[in-house]
Parts: C-alpha cells; sequence; structure tokens
C-alpha cells in the first residue's frame, strides 16, 4: 500500500494576515486609480497647474479649474490619492498644500506649445473608456466559451464591432475618434529619442515606408532629421483621406495585408502588437517582398514592446500592455523569442536588436 504523503500547511503569521489583506484591498480597488487618472485628465489637472506655473495650491486649482468651492475637500482627496500614485507631487511643509508636476503628469499637459511633447491624455481616455472597460469585465464569460479559431476579441464578443475598424464608428464614432486619437498619441511619442539614439538604423536609407503611419507625424521627424530620406506613409484609406498637408511625404491609402509600397526599408512602430502572430508573419513576408536584398541595404524596422526586456515597472507596464491586447484586440505583447519566431517564419534571415528603450525594442529585420 503506498505511504500516504502529508503537506505541512504554513498558516501565516497575524501579521502576513492583516498585510494580505490590505494588499487584496490595494489590488481589488487598483481600477480607481484608473479612474481618477481619468478624472484628472477631464478636468484638466494637469494642463492646468502647468499653467498656474507648475506648482498649485487645492484653492488656485478649484478657480482655474472653476470647481464649486464646495467640492474642495473632495478634490484634495482625489489629489492625496493621484499623488501618492505618483501622478503628482505634494508639498505640504506649509500650511498650504501645492500640487506639483512629475514626468508623468507632463505627458498629460494638453495645448501649452512645448517642442516635441505629445500628451498622452487621449491615449488615457481611451484606455479608461467605457468600451474597454466593459470589455474587460466580459473576460470571464470569453474564458469559458468555446469557439472556432480565430478567436474574436473579448471586445469584439461584447460590442459587436473591433478597435479601429469601420464597425467602431458604425457603433460610437465619438468613441472611435478618441481611440484613433489614443492611438495616435502612443505610437508618436519617442520618435526624436529613437532617432538620437539609433541614428545607425536610418544613416545610408535613401527610401522608407512607415506602414500604419497616421498623419505622418514619425514621417516628419524622420524627414527632419534625415533629410535625404524620401518617406512614404501607409494606412488605410479612412485615414489617409483625412490628410490634407503632405509635408513632402507620399500618402498611400491601402492595406498592408495586400500590398506594401517598395523602399529600400519597411517601419513598423507599435503596431504589430495589435495582430495576431499568423497575421504578423503575413505582414512580414509582404514587408519582405517590398525591399531590396541585404546587399543593397533592405531591411524591416521593428519598433515595438519587448516583454521582459526590463524589469520593476516597466515589467508590468508591459504586462499589463500585453492583457489590454487579450482584452481588446486579437494581438499580444511578445518577449524577444516570439518576436525571432514570427520574424524567421516569416521568411527573413536574421534579425538585431539595436537598442531597447524603456518598453520598447528597436529591430533590424534582414531579408
Amino acid at each position: 500500500m503506498a505511504q500516504e504523503t502529508h503537506q505541512t500547511i504554513v498558516v501565516p503569521t497575524d501579521a502576513e494576515l492583516l498585510q494580505a489583506q490590505a494588499d487584496l484591498w490595494r489590488h481589488s480597488l487598483y481600477y480607481l486609480t484608473s479612474m481618477t487618472l481619468k478624472y484628472a485628465v477631464e478636468l484638466g489637472i494637469p494642463t492646468a497647474i502647468h499653467r498656474l506655473g507648475g506648482a498649485a495650491s487645492l484653492s488656485a486649482l478649484t478657480t482655474s479649474l472653476s470647481l464649486p468651492t464646495a467640492k474642495l475637500p473632495f478634490l484634495r482627496r482625489l489629489m492625496r490619492l493621484l499623488a501618492t500614485s505618483g501622478i503628482f507631487t505634494a508639498d505640504n511643509t506649509t500650511d498650504v498644500e501645492v500640487y506639483r508636476l512629475t514626468p508623468m503628469s507632463h505627458l498629460l499637459v494638453n495645448d501649452v506649445g512645448i517642442e516635441n511633447h505629445t500628451t498622452q491624455a487621449t491615449l488615457v481616455l481611451a484606455a479608461t473608456s467605457r468600451h474597454c472597460v466593459e470589455a474587460a469585465i466580459g473576460l470571464t464569460d470569453w474564458f469559458k466559451k468555446d469557439m472556432v479559431p480565430p478567436l474574436t476579441s473579448p471586445y469584439e464578443e461584447v460590442h459587436g464591432a473591433a478597435l479601429f475598424d469601420e464597425s467602431m464608428t458604425r457603433l460610437d464614432a465619438e468613441s472611435d475618434m478618441v481611440h484613433n486619437q489614443g492611438l495616435a498619441a502612443h505610437d508618436n511619442l519617442g520618435i526624436d529619442i529613437i532617432l538620437q539614439e539609433c541614428r545607425s538604423v536610418f544613416e545610408g536609407l535613401q527610401s522608407l515606408t512607415n506602414c500604419c503611419g497616421g498623419d505622418g507625424t514619425t514621417a516628419k521627424a524622420i524627414i527632419k532629421a534625415f533629410p535625404n530620406i524620401k518617406c512614404t506613409v501607409l494606412d488605410l484609406p479612412r485615414v489617409i483621406n483625412t490628410i490634407s498637408d503632405g509635408s513632402g511625404i507620399n500618402f498611400v491609402a491601402g492595406d498592408m495585408f495586400k500590398f506594401i509600397p517598395p523602399s529600400q526599408a519597411i517601419m513598423l512602430k507599435l503596431g504589430l502588437h495589435h495582430w495576431s502572430d499568423e497575421d504578423c508573419i503575413n505582414i512580414l513576408a509582404h514587408c519582405k517582398k517590398s525591399i531590396p536584398s541585404r546587399e543593397e541595404g533592405g531591411k524591416v524596422i521593428i519598433i515595438d514592446i519587448v516583454v521582459g526586456s526590463c524589469s520593476g515597472t516597466i515589467l508590468e507596464a508591459q504586462l499589463l500592455m500585453d492583457i489590454a491586447m487579450l482584452v481588446n484586440t486579437r494581438g499580444r505583447q511578445r518577449d524577444e523569442n516570439n518576436w525571432s519566431d514570427i520574424i524567421m517564419k516569416a521568411g527573413f534571415s536574421g534579425y538585431k536588436m539595436v537598442k531597447k528603450l524603456g518598453a520598447r525594442g528597436v529591430f533590424e529585420v534582414y531579408p
């Protein structure tokens, strides 16, 4: 008869249980951290502090935001959490509380004419929108539902529409606009840093096609840094048809799943994570057809999140972005092994990760 083995259950100490309870409160209520960030953006708090010289008391904020004075005690509670979360800093060394911008809230300042400033306010509004929250609430039902591949996203299951698609325009045109503005803000932030830190990636190029290049903000930055590069922006007709100022850029309305305008280099910046591995392999295969040989300088430039490239809060952000992709799209965030797999399956001979910048990695992919 087999001898039974008994595992000893380690009972947490009283102190550990109290800490665990506090941690459960924190994790269960984390959605309120996102919501208070949303409120701060909607009220215009970061912009108000900036316009007040970078520091503001609660009374000055209340006046600047045209809030009823009776709401000042409630604003104090909101600002206390935002400061604890690192959105603002709080100076309580005097009788008057003063709040200042941090690098995070600096990214949420609107319409201030700061050079190379890309506000991320619309990204916050998109990520905390009703449609995204409802899709996240539907994730349990999505997991339980037996589905035939290719799997639709929880977002599609809940709303019957897909993000960044004409179906979303029909469902809610205003929300679709916010999501597209948030996507553009997300994509365009950091291009100047990339051009400074990864000059070798662009030096010597004669032509470049930026897939899903939107209004050309990234292409304009490339042309400014490298005037000899002829830039083409490929995006869907619903995006390209709204652009009136070319600024020397060749805008092409099309679908990268069908055709990519030939160039010496093709750039995919923060776009592939919206797509499944199978779709990414298809896209990359089209890229390979549109560039010359490696000897002639042909390459694909991928700028995207690389999970595990960092630790701490950046790793947490990468993993949260992965769950956001799970909930809202059919895509995923990838570690370097995942990237290597889809690159090689698309028929490329190799790649090099040129640099890691924050949550992102910059790849050169060779035919």
